[in-house]
Parts: C-alpha cells; sequence; structure tokens
C-alpha cells in the first residue's frame, strides 16, 4: 500500500488496540491502491482519509432496572460512519462482545454494502454489551426503553434508520420503536425489521440468507456450476442460516451441516429444515437436540470441525473470523468450489487469501449478505409510500439487486484486471460511489 501506507498508519495510530477495525481497513485499503494510482487528486483531496473515518461516534450510558429491583448499567453505541449517499443504515447488535472496534468495522463495512445496493442508504452500526440471553420479557422492554431514551435524539427517518442484528429481533425492535414513538410522537419509518402489521416488510426475516444464495448462484452460473446437486456446508442456526439453507434446497442442494454457539450436527442424507426450525424458531433449543429426531445425524462440540466435513460449497453464517486458515486449507482438500460469506469478516485474511489463490469462488460479506438491508431499504421505501408490498414483490426485488451486486462486482474486477477477485471487485465499486459523492458534497464533508 505505497500511496495508501500512511493512511493505514493514521488509522492504527488514532484507534490503537482495535484489531477489528484495522482488519476490516487494512483489507479494504489494499484494493484500493490501484484506485489511488489512477486518481492522485483524490489522494491529495484526503477522500482516502475521511471515508476510514467515522463523521460521528456516540458512546452513552444505559442504566436499567432488572427484576429483583436492582439497577444495571450497561453502555450504548452508534457509530455514524458515512452519509454521502444517504442517511445513516445499519444494524443495532446486543451482545456481551460488543465494542468500538467491533461496531466501527461493522460500520465501515456497511458503508459498502449499502453503496453496493443502488439503494440511497449511507452506513452506520450501533448496539451494546447488553446479553439479551437468560432476561425476562420486562428486563429487556426496560433496557431497550432506557436505550432508545438516548439513542432518539441521534436517529430519524431521515437521518439514521438503524435495524437489528445479533441479539435484536422483533421484539427487541418493539420495544425500540415503542420508546422512540412515545419520545417524539411521531410514527415513522425510523427503523426497520418491525412487524408486519406496523410497518414492517415480508421477506425481511428471509432476505440476509435468500441474498446469499441469490448472489452465489449467479456466480456459479458465470462457472457453469450450480447449487443443484450440491453439498453445502453452513454455519449458523438464526435466521441468515436457517433461510440460506432454505434458499439452497429449494435450488437443488443439500445441505449437510448446520452449527450454533456449542456446536455442529452432520447430516449426510440433508438437514430436515422443518426440524431445525422447530428447535431454533420455535423452542429456542440448542442444536445438539436435532440428533434425538434425525436418525443417522451426528452431533459434535465445537464449532470449527464444521469446516474439516467434505462439501461443495460452504456458507459462513455465524460470526467474524470463523474460518481460519486450517479451516480454508480444509475446505479446498475436501473440494469446496465456492465460499459465500453470510455474516460480515467470517474469514482470517489468510483464509481469504488462500481460498482466492486456490481458485475457490468467494464471496465477500459486503456483497453476499446485503440481501438484509437490501429489504431493510425497500422496507424504508414502503414506510414513504404508506404501503405493503407482497412477498413475491418484495422477494423479486431483492433477487434483482443481488443479482446487480454481482454484475457490479465482476464487472469492475474484470476492468481492472482481477477477474473473478470479488473481494476486489465489492471493495471497489463500492468505494467509487461513495468517494464520487463525497467530492461532488465538497472537502469540508
Amino acid at each position: 500500500m505505497d500511496l495508501l501506507a500512511q493512511v493505514m498508519e493514521d488509522v492504527v495510530k488514532r484507534n490503537p488496540h482495535e484489531t477489528e477495525f484495522h482488519q476490516a481497513i487494512s483489507e479494504v485499503l489494499e484494493s484500493l491502491e490501484i484506485v489511488a494510482k489512477e486518481h492522485p487528486e483524490w489522494v491529495r483531496a484526503g477522500v482516502f482519509n475521511r471515508f476510514v473515518e467515522p463523521e460521528r461516534q456516540i458512546i452513552f450510558r444505559v442504566s436499567w432496572i432488572d427484576d429483583a429491583g436492582n439497577t444495571q448499567v450497561n453502555r450504548g453505541y452508534r457509530v455514524q460512519f458515512n452519509s454521502a449517499i444517504g442517511p445513516y443504515k445499519g444494524g443495532l447488535r446486543f451482545h456481551p462482545s460488543v465494542n468500538a472496534s467491533i461496531l466501527k468495522f461493522l460500520g465501515f463495512e456497511q458503508v459498502l454494502k449499502n453503496s453496493l445496493t443502488g439503494l440511497p442508504m449511507g452506513g452506520a452500526k450501533g448496539g451494546s454489551d447488553f446479553d439479551p440471553k437468560g432476561k425476562s420479557d420486562g428486563e429487556i422492554m426496560r433496557f431497550c426503553q432506557s436505550f432508545m431514551s438516548e439513542l432518539y435524539r441521534h436517529i430519524g427517518q431521515f437521518t439514521d434508520v438503524p435495524a437489528g442484528d445479533i441479539g435484536v429481533g422483533r421484539r427487541e425492535i418493539g420495544y425500540l420503536f415503542g420508546q422512540y414513538k412515545r419520545l417524539v410522537n411521531d410514527f415513522s419509518g425510523v427503523l426497520t425489521g418491525k412487524g408486519c402489521s406496523w410497518g414492517g416488510s415480508l421477506v425481511r426475516t428471509e432476505a440476509t440468507g435468500y441474498g446469499l444464495c441469490y448472489i452465489v448462484e449467479e456466480a456459479l452460473h458465470k462457472k457453469n456450476l450450480s447449487f443443484d446437486g450440491a453439498r453445502v456446508s453452513i454455519s449458523g442456526s438464526g435466521n441468515v442460516s436457517i433461510y440460506a439453507a432454505e434458499k439452497a434446497m429449494q435450488l437443488g442442494a443439500r445441505v449437510i451441516a448446520m452449527s450454533d454457539s456449542n456446536g455442529f450436527i452432520h447430516d449426510e442424507n440433508g438437514i430436515d429444515l422443518d426440524i431445525m426450525k422447530d428447535i431454533k424458531e420455535v423452542r429456542k433449543g440448542r442444536i445438539r437436540e436435532y440428533i434425538e429426531y434425525r436418525q443417522g445425524a451426528r452431533y459434535y462440540d465445537g464449532c470449527n470441525g464444521i469446516w474439516k466435513l467434505k462439501c461443495d460449497i460452504a456458507l459462513p453464517c455465524a460470526t467474524q473470523n470463523e474460518v481460519d486458515l486450517d479451516s480454508a486449507i480444509a475446505l479446498i482438500q475436501n473440494g469446496c468450489f465456492a465460499v459465500g460469506e453470510g455474516a460480515n469478516m467470517p474469514l482470517t485474511p489468510e483464509a481469504l487469501r488462500e481460498l482466492i489463490h486456490n481458485g475457490v469462488i468467494y464471496l465477500p460479506g459486503k456483497a453476499a449478505n446485503a440481501g438484509g438491508v437490501a429489504t431493510s431499504g425497500l422496507e424504508m421505501t414502503q414506510n414513504s409510500q404508506r404501503c405493503s408490498w407482497a412477498f413475491d414483490k418484495v422477494d423479486i426485488k431483492l433477487k434483482c439487486i443481488m443479482t446487480d451486486i454481482f454484475c457490479q462486482i465482476d464487472t469492475v474486477a474484470c476492468r481492472y484486471g482481477r477477474e473473478g477477485d470479488y473481494e476486489f471487485g465489492a471493495n471497489v465499486a463500492g468505494f467509487l460511489k461513495v468517494a464520487k459523492a463525497m467530492l461532488e458534497q465538497g472537502i469540508a464533508y
């Protein structure tokens, strides 16, 4: 990174110890070096320096009362990273691992992801180190109300539109929206992921998983490959994983493995999705329960082993850095020909390079898991129009968006002599749109 080396040095100096953020910036700047050489005037104008620095970072205390009457204190965050092409858009994450580094990495990735959708949305991310697991509905409601009592000052339909993420589902969105409406006396599309009876969109639950399969299928078609008949391993067992499995099966694949935070199941005959949905969506159970209902299935403690299974397509949908170099080597040796990221940055840099070097089709999260935020953008459109679209209409629009994303990253990769390098294509295609908007809006921006 000759021209951009100083940009990276400044990021590390300004954000010490924020390793996740450093990793995300480093990977993108490596791709953007060729753009910097093509547009030295952008370097002089400080576009790259501004691109890697959040516009606004908000940190606040969240005090709430638990069921025993004790006062608990958590920390809330909102990182509003870039609004060059539209209001800030990105999820809220409630999880003990939440910190400034993770949210800045996620917010930075969100800028590129939202740019690729073609919808007018900037990038942001937020959340809290609050853990909803083991909490009563009353405790979660009181936490959400306290959290929104500060956050509401910084968001709005045309300013910042949060959504859900890990630990923030429809229940939490409901409590957050109710408190926002109570505070501002305004019923607007300030949050997405809402219930369908009060402004939510159909397909939102399925969107990230469906969108992942739509873009992977586009990449496979270019190589005369398909999901049809393929053996697929999917990490995770939340909405992204379950609906990626559902769409992969609809496209003819056999999903042989899924996981949760404790371990993974291997069912060589193909996962029974009805059983999986009952365990994870209805009873909120653990994935090990699957073997009680499915003869021949096996459960293994630990999560990394899922990538040692023989599969054709791998869809990591759990968490960041879950696929390391050893896992990537195992996937290659077992004949895996495509990897699509359902989670945000689930591959380590070493794993990513190994897959690309060995000719594995690799689709990065900023492109591959954009289906969720794309459908959130469609929800914003429906809210503005005061209407609700049918499932098929939203699904068709989602598929069109994901197809267009693949065309963008493929075209850019080919233009710069990097055919098949979709990580490079996504980074550059996403950046170009945002950079041009920043320049047109003036240097003070």
